[in-house]
């Protein structure tokens, strides 16, 4: 007989301790939590660890390769970048190209929190590579996909069920933000309002405690710094809070700008009937070309926005570094690059709000915003128009500062940027990515009651069954004279009381046909039975039932697969389906079809 192989062994090991955990639902999920905290704050630490090493690589060492080429090297390398990521993305994981995050939200509302693994490792060479040889992207969109990806094949490793598989997705994106930015707080809101699109006690205390894990262990390892060094902010006057109503408008049409331009590089780079995997040497091409004059466009550009921060770059710089990134990021991203979109948002609102700030100077000097808050502020702006989280652009700034003063400012301009592009766009520059390819993500996530219905909601506790041991004549006889014996089917139990197989009207009437009205119904049952789990879905019970053609399922406990503790059926399903529709459109008192 063959032994198990490391993996089996692996698993039956493992379950056999979350089967200990799951007794308490509480303890199983902060495990768990914890765990998905711990991998992706080590995964964020391994991913700006190759970073530094491909910017190394690409611009230091390719540079004293190509010496003779003088400044004009920086053409070649961000297009040797794009010879690697494409190639890497096209044959190995399709997913990992572009920000990533849609891929993400998508796996949430429709595939319940299914990611392949592969993804993560996918993701962090040709992110790493990508931005580490100039690409103009940011590190933050990776790192959500490769958190998410690490929480998705947890749970798929352990056969967890899609609510848990989500949560701890929901987990890996709130680790990969909060340890990134060393900003908790924006990574549990950026999980529940972009990742998730929802607001839940069942999700918040994981994703809480993933998040402040993470964070604990970028901090240990990383230090513990924000992700900006910005000049502290005091509101001298009251006047200064309609110039940050005014700019909150001219945020929202960047922002609007810059998602449009984005999806513009995508269909030009689409149209070109070029193999898909050699488009982001070109688009490298054009990265290098304009990196050429303006090396700031280069990678994340951190150190570009704390200048802006500080007001040390001129106005006519730093305005045209608002149009120069966009263009960058769209061809960078268009061509088939890997790379987030979070990071060129907060260089192109930095660049903006610097402008603006150095113009109201000119302008008005006795009520001006000071370059360091109009920064400050343009970054939240664009990126809150751009993602419609307003919510997640306004933590993460604040936790940036320290300084409650911005606050005030940050969710005027915040606020009214997501409005005005609300009006214009009902789609962030997440979700249009999704739009594109016929994908409505706001349907999936309110039409998908059934991924969000526990079976233990739906299920009926009160089941009739039989005894193993009865003959099938006194079973048939029960069926005919007991009008709770009104179904088809029915659990059988053993002496013990535990769940041994299903039989239905259709296995008595054959066994009475064929003479063997005397026979146990043990004998005619069918044993070979799908089960469900109270924590179950409603669509994973649907599924169930597809699978086997059947219109029942019995429900037994996960901890013990014979305890029988009730029954779930398409009547139970569609009913419960129904109540949830009723009770999302506030229709609990009508009734009728929805």
């Amino acid at each position: 007989m063959m032994k198990p192989d490391w993996k089996t062994r692996i698993q039956e090991k493992s379950r056999q301790g979350i089967s200990y955990l799951q007794r308490s639902e509480t303890s199983f999920l902060l495990f768990f939590s914890v765990t998905v905290g711990i991998c992706t704050g080590f995964g964020a630490i391994l991913f700006r660890w190759l970073l530094n090493a491909f910017r190394i690589l690409f611009f230091e060492r390719g540079g004293e390769l190509l010496h003779f080429m003088g400044p004009y090297y920086v053409i070649i390398i961000p297009a040797a970048g794009g010879l690697i990521v494409g190639p890497l993305v096209y044959f190995f994981a399709r997913e990992a190209k572009g920000h990533g995050v849609p891929e993400v939200m998508l796996a949430v509302a429709s595939a319940g929190g299914r990611i392949r693994p592969r993804v993560a490792l996918v993701k962090i060479l040709a992110s790493s590579i990508c931005i580490g040889s100039g690409g103009s992207v940011g590190r933050e969109g990776p790192i959500v996909q490769i958190g998410s990806t690490l929480g998705s094949s947890m749970g798929q490793f352990f056969r967890l069920s899609e609510e848990k598989i989500k949560i701890l997705v929901a987990c890996g994106a709130a680790g990969g933000i909060a340890a990134t930015f060393n900003a908790p707080l924006a990574g549990i809101f950026f999980a529940l309002e972009v990742i998730l699109g929802e607001y839940g006690l069942k999700f918040f205390s994981s994703v809480v405690l993933s998040s402040v894990t993470a964070t604990v262990i970028s901090r240990t390892f990383l230090g513990d710094y924000p992700a900006f060094m910005v000049p502290q902010y005091t509101l001298l006057s009251a006047w200064e809070i309609p110039l940050y109503f005014v700019f909150g408008f001219i945020a929202a049409f960047v922002a609007l700008f810059y998602i449009k331009a984005i999806y513009k590089s995508e269909d030009m780079f689409d149209a070109w009937n070029i193999p898909e995997y050699i488009k982001p040497a070109i688009g490298g091409i054009g990265i290098g070309l304009i990196g050429l004059y303006f090396p700031q466009i280069f990678g994340v550009g951190y150190g570009t926005i704390e200048q802006a921060l500080y007001g040390k770059i001129t106005i006519l710089l730093v305005t045209a570094l608002i149009f120069i990134k966009i263009l960058a990021t769209s061809v960078t991203l268009g061509s088939g690059g890997s790379g987030g979109v979070f990071a060129p948002a907060l260089f192109i609102g930095a660049m903006l709000g610097e402008s603006y700030a150095k113009l109201t100077q000119l302008i008005v000097p006795s009520i001006a915003i000071p370059s360091g808050a109009g920064a400050l502020v343009g970054m939240g702006a664009v990126f809150s128009g751009a993602s419609h989280a307003p919510i997640s652009a306004i933590l993460i700034l604040f936790e940036m500062t320290g300084n409650y003063l911005i606050i005030l400012p940050l969710m005027i301009t915040c606020i009214t940027s997501t409005v005005v592009v609300r009006r214009f766009s009902k789609e962030s520059v997440y979700t249009l990515k999704l739009a594109r390819r016929g994908i409505n993500l706001e349907e999936l996530r309110s039409a998908d009651f059934m991924s969000s219905i526990p079976v233990s909601e739906a299920m009926v506790r009160d089941v009739v069954t039989f005894d193993e041991a009865i003959p099938v004549k006194d079973a048939e006889t029960n069926i005919r004279s007991d009008p709770s014996f009104r179904h088809r089917g029915f659990p059988v139990l053993s002496r013990e009381g535990y769940l041994v197989g299903m039989v239905t009207h259709k296995d008595i009437a054959e066994a009475l046909i064929g003479g063997n009205q005397y026979s146990p119904i043990y004998e005619v049952m069918t044993k070979d039975i799908a089960v469900c789990f109270p924590d179950d879905t409603l669509k994973t019970a649907l599924q169930k039932l597809g699978e086997k053609d059947v219109g029942r399922i019995p429900v037994v406990e996960r901890k013990n697969q014979l305890k029988l503790i009730g029954l779930i059926t398409r009547e139970n399903i569609i009913a419960a389906y129904h109540q949830a529709l009723k009770k999302e459109h506030g229709d609990t008192g009508r009734s009728g079809s929805t």
